[in-house]
């Protein structure tokens, strides 16, 4: 089976995948090599944000990635990516009938996120092969509070997310709470609705071994706590600042922030630094940027607790990475993260967004090492049969149904 998964990003990998910023995320390119191994053939596709980058190369084997030419050889703007979607369209519809015209046809077109979506869909259309969408966000409708998904970046993004529900032949989403944001708000079939959760890397996360010191942060002397996100206002990067500040200075852990500034939200680091300052634990905070995977994988095992603050998240990978790492998650009841995160035995669910009871939780998992042990076992269950093989086997069997049944009337 050849499978075409498409994305459309600015660069081909993120740096932590967790979904900060652009590039091929971390759930598509972790799929695609799983299904590799399974003995797939899969095309990825993503927009070219470089003039060196190869037009074809194998990243992995029975997987190939072809850079497309749409708008300017650069990173874009998410909001100005959109305006090159005919140009992906059309990219993408050449590449794959000169790939029909030396090797067996495209059977299947897995779009990820709303604009390979957008893109793919008429293609999918044209060669006469089901389109099957994730979506890994949803945009929050005007007027609606962050709580109710991601800001749209593009005044497209609203209708253009409703018109892959309502016709690609299947929608997966990664949570239970995705798809019913999806069935309600972009009018998606709940019969063309399926539930997977992400997979997990359990080779590249794991706990800390034995006398493995671990990633080195600052004074060593004292504990961290990992935030890792893009740094915007939907991820919450402020209630775990003003957190930090109520936990007494007594054992008061560092802070690092593992993520980028999305070009959207060039201002919001200046932002977070002031309120550091404002709240006085600017020496407790340390910015790490973006990360090369491994080096991340390094700094989350390391970590004393891993703090997802979002607002709104439809599952949170992450979660799943320091549950496998043996970091219990400290999180907000945002959307998947719920199902991420297993209350009481993964982590911790804080049901508000009050600053005191985010550092009461906090304070008490430092301050309990038994608890904290507990919760580091739960994560490592949590995780059994999650590893992207495993997943990827239940995808496959999905693709397989979908070729079987054809493109829905």
């Amino acid at each position: 089976m050849r499978l075409a998964k498409i994305s459309l990003h600015t660069s081909p990998y993120t740096a932590l995948g967790t979904g900060d910023g652009g590039g091929m995320n971390v759930v598509v390119k972790q799929q695609a090599e799983a299904l590799g191994q399974l003995g797939h053939q899969v095309e990825l596709f993503t927009r070219r944000d470089d003039p060196e980058t190869p037009e074809i190369m194998e990243t992995a084997p029975g997987v190939r990635l072809h850079t497309l030419d749409a708008g300017p050889a650069k990173p874009l703007p998410k909001s100005r990516i959109d305006d090159h979607l005919d140009q992906f369209t059309n990219g993408l519809r050449r590449r794959l009938h000169e790939l029909e015209a030396v090797e067996e046809p495209v059977e299947l077109i897995h779009s990820h996120h709303w604009m390979s979506g957008v893109a793919a869909l008429p293609v999918a259309r044209e060669l006469g092969v089901p389109h099957l969408q994730s979506y890994h966000s949803v945009a929050a409708l005007p007027d609606h509070p962050l709580s109710d998904g991601e800001p749209p970046e593009s005044p497209d993004r609203v209708p253009g997310e409703a018109l892959i529900a309502r016709e690609s032949d299947l929608v997966i989403a990664v949570s239970n709470a995705e798809a019913r944001t999806i069935i309600e708000r972009c009018g998606a079939d709940p019969l063309r609705v399926r539930v997977l959760h992400p997979g997990v890397d359990t080779e590249l996360f794991h706990p800390l071994p034995p006398g493995e010191t671990g990633w080195r942060c600052c004074d060593m002397g004292r504990p961290y706590l990992l935030f890792a996100a893009r740094l915007q206002p939907l991820k919450g990067p402020d209630l775990a600042l003003e957190a930090l500040a109520l936990i007494p200075e007594a054992f008061r852990p560092h802070l690092v922030i593992a993520g980028e500034v999305s070009a959207d939200f060039r201002d919001y680091h200046a932002d977070i630094e002031r309120l550091a300052h404002q709240r006085g634990v600017a020496g407790d905070v340390v910015y790490s940027g973006s990360r090369p995977r491994e080096e991340f994988a390094a700094m989350m095992r390391g970590a004393r607790l891993l703090l997802v603050p979002s607002h709104s998240e439809t599952f949170g990978l992450v979660a799943l990475e320091a549950s496998a790492s043996g970091v219990p998650v400290v999180t907000a009841a945002a959307g998947g993260l719920v199902e991420a995160v297993h209350d009481g035995e993964s982590g911790i669910v804080v049901p508000t967004r009050d600053p005191m009871d985010w550092a009461n939780t906090i304070t008490r998992l430092l301050l309990d090492p038994e608890e904290h042990a507990r919760l580091a076992a739960g994560g490592l269950r949590r995780v059994e049969g999650q590893d992207w093989l495993s997943v990827s086997e239940r995808l496959a069997e999905v693709y397989q149904t979908m070729v079987a049944i054809g493109v829905a009337g």
